[in-house]
Order: structure tokens, then sequence, then C-alpha cells
């Protein structure tokens, strides 16, 4: 096989011009931190593709290198991820991060005076377009508008802010994925996950990704995965109203489902002699709880929905909640977005999904939890903090 090297070059302009073919389309503020100036000034009107400024520039002024370092590589799939990780690292630098106690208003016009048209959270993020008065011009999700440069931050900083607040996930592209120990194709089989699943990334090498399972940290090959960032953006004021009329009216069916399936089946849900306590406010969500805790104890079972033969972490609560009348996706990720919001594990109550990576499981209150664990535990009841909490929602 033929070697391949990339070239990656500090303070050049030649590695990015060899990718012009590529039709890269780059703003006058990104090109200045992407390129380091190496004594020669680029400029470039807004929306300027680089391959439109390559016959300006001579073989004369290219002699701007200052490092140069060859970097072998098996094929040029490496040198494909490699430029995709320089320039997702780059793009951090143009974004617009909410630094806040709650939200910053985003608002038509550069002014206090301007209408609120969307919220940006905290740790949300919006795209950098110009900056006004002391005002960010963003876009986020379907918002475009200002928001107070105060309350965010942007270029350097955001490069940093951006690899705490963003999540990085491995979206499963394979029917079972296999989670190994080491990465390599002989190592021990860690666990299993299904196809859809996003697990929580924390290292990744050429061909390897190291992330997140019920069953512990392992490795998959980068062959069965696709990786991406995932940041939270504003939400606008329409989108809001939507959000909130959709998410009463799945609760009220939620209620109405469970009402309706109380009246077919006995009320008697109640583990007969557990020592697990459930405190909340939610009379629905208790007996959810109650009726999950029944099964302390039976087997984990990977695909498996049967809450006494055994089920997998998203097959029991699915299981749990068609009890009550309530359908759920038989999905650890899709549970994510089932249901509404809570607001940190403080706010909790008894019935809540409480979503890790590749993982689900049911709140009970007095931060424990209950669920469908690995093989080699079965149901069990938890510690809901054991592990990083990507999300919880709230059925009723």
């Amino acid at each position: 096989m033929g070697r391949n090297f990339l070239r990656i070059t500090t303070c050049t302009l030649a590695a990015f011009l060899a990718f012009s073919n590529m039709g890269i389309t780059a703003q006058a503020s990104d090109l200045n931190s992407i390129l380091p100036s190496g004594g020669v000034g680029v400029t470039l009107g807004q929306g300027t593709k680089l391959e439109n400024i390559t016959p300006e520039i001579t073989e004369a002024n290219l002699q701007i290198e200052s490092i140069v370092e060859d970097v072998e590589v098996e094929d040029t799939s490496a040198v494909d991820k490699i430029w995709e990780q320089i320039m997702e690292e780059n793009s951090f630098r143009n974004l617009v991060i909410a630094q806040v106690n709650d939200y910053v208003n985003v608002r038509s016009m550069p002014s206090e005076e301007g209408e609120i048209i969307g919220k940006l959270y905290d740790d949300s993020v919006g795209t950098f377009i110009k900056e006004e008065n002391g005002w960010y011009q963003i876009n986020s999700g379907s918002v475009t508008g200002y928001v107070k440069g105060e309350y965010c931050v942007t270029g350097e900083e955001a490069v940093t802010l951006a690899k705490e607040v963003g999540t990085r996930l491995a979206t499963v592209t394979t029917t079972t994925l296999k989670v190994r120990t080491e990465p390599s194709l002989e190592a021990t089989v860690l666990g299993l996950v299904p196809i859809e699943d996003q697990l929580v990334v924390s290292e990744e090498t050429d061909d390897w990704v190291k992330v997140d399972i019920e069953e512990g940290i392992g490795w998959v090959s980068r062959d069965y995965v696709t990786l991406h960032t995932e940041f939270v953006q504003a939400e606008s004021k329409e989108e809001e109203e939507r959000r909130l009329a959709k998410e009463a009216e799945e609760r009220r069916k939620a209620r109405a489902a469970a009402a309706a399936k109380s009246q077919q089946q006995s009320t008697s849900t109640k583990t007969e002699s557990t020592s697990y306590t459930v405190s909340g406010d939610s009379e629905m969500g208790k007996a959810v709880a109650e009726y999950a805790l029944q099964f302390v104890g039976n087997p984990y079972v990977y695909g498996g929905t049967s809450l006494t033969n055994g089920a997998d972490c998203s097959g029991f609560v699915m299981s749990v909640y068609a009890n009550f009348g309530v359908s759920l996706p038989h999905s650890s990720s899709a549970d994510r977005s089932q249901g509404y919001a809570v607001d940190g594990l403080a706010n909790a109550q008894p019935g809540d999904l409480i979503c890790y990576s590749g993982h689900v499981a049911l709140y009970i209150g007095d931060n424990q939890i209950v669920h469908a664990s690995t093989s080699k535990t079965g149901i069990i009841v938890s510690r809901a903090d054991y592990k990083k909490i990507l999300a919880i929602r709230r059925i009723f």
C-alpha cells in the first residue's frame, strides 16, 4: 500500500489553498483566526470563497511557512479525519456562547428597544455574524437576531468553552455495535449497543472512539459510528409556544391513558416489601416508580422488553410505562426527547426518565433510580448521579 502524508503547516496559507477545490466559504473574521498572517495581510469580503482568491496568490508570496510537519498516514481517509478535526475546532471560534444564569434575550435589533424574538439559554450557542455597538448578531436554530455581548463569549474563549458545553456524541450506524474493552478487534466485548443509539465520546483516535456505556468505558470502531458535537441552540418565541402547547397536550394524553388503564386493572401495584422509599409530589409518577420496583432482581436481556423474563434499559422503561397506557420508544436516545424537560436532578419526580450515555432509567425519588442495568446485575436500584446525566424527561 502506498503511503500518504498530510503536511500540517502552522503559519502558512498553503494548507488552505490545497483544499480550495472543496468550495470552502469563509467570512473575513474566520480567516483572521484561521490563517496566521506570517507577514502577509489577507482581506476578504464577506462570503468570498477561497478559490476566488487563488489566482491572485503567486508562488512567491506562498513562502511564509514557519513550521512544517509531515504526518504519515496509511490512507486518505485518515487525512480526511484530521482535516475534519481541524475545521471543526476552527468553527468553534465563530460560536457565540451564552454565559448567564438562565437565558439572554435575542432581539430584532442591537438595542434594548428591539423586539424579543427568542431566547438563548445558558451554555447555548449561536453562530457569530457581526458585532454592532456591543451586540452580537447571531444565527441559532431558526432564530437570527442580536444578543448583548456582555452576556456571551466568542472567539478564542469560545473554542475552550465549546468543548465543555458541547456534548461529543457517537451515533451507532450498524444494527448491533460491539463495544470493546480495548481499541482492538481482538479485545473482549464489553457490551452491545443498538443502531441509532447515541454514546458520549471521551477520546478519539484515527480508528477508534472511547465511549461511555452502562457496562463501563469502552471502545468502538469509527467505521460503525458517526461523530458530531451537540450544542443547545436558541428557541424562538413561536417555537417556545408550540413546545409548551405540545408538552401540555402530551401530559394530558398520558394522564388520560393512565387513568383509563387504572380502571382496567388492580391498583395494587406496590412491591410487597421493598426497602426503597418512593418520594415525591407526583401521585402518577409515584405509581409508575412503585410498579417498576416490583421487578428488581429480574434479568437484563439485550433487546428484551419482558419485565419478568428480561429487558434492556429502554425496554424496561417502555414496558413499565406501557402498563399505564403510555407508549414510549425502545431506544434510550429517543427517550431523551419524550415528554418535557426537567431542570436538574433537584427538580426530578418519581417516574421521570433519567437519560445517560446509551442508557435510561426511572427516577424513584431520594436521588435513586430503578433500571435494567447490565447482564451481570439485572434490574437494580442505584444512585441517580452515579454517572453524568444527559437529560431528565417527565411524561405526566
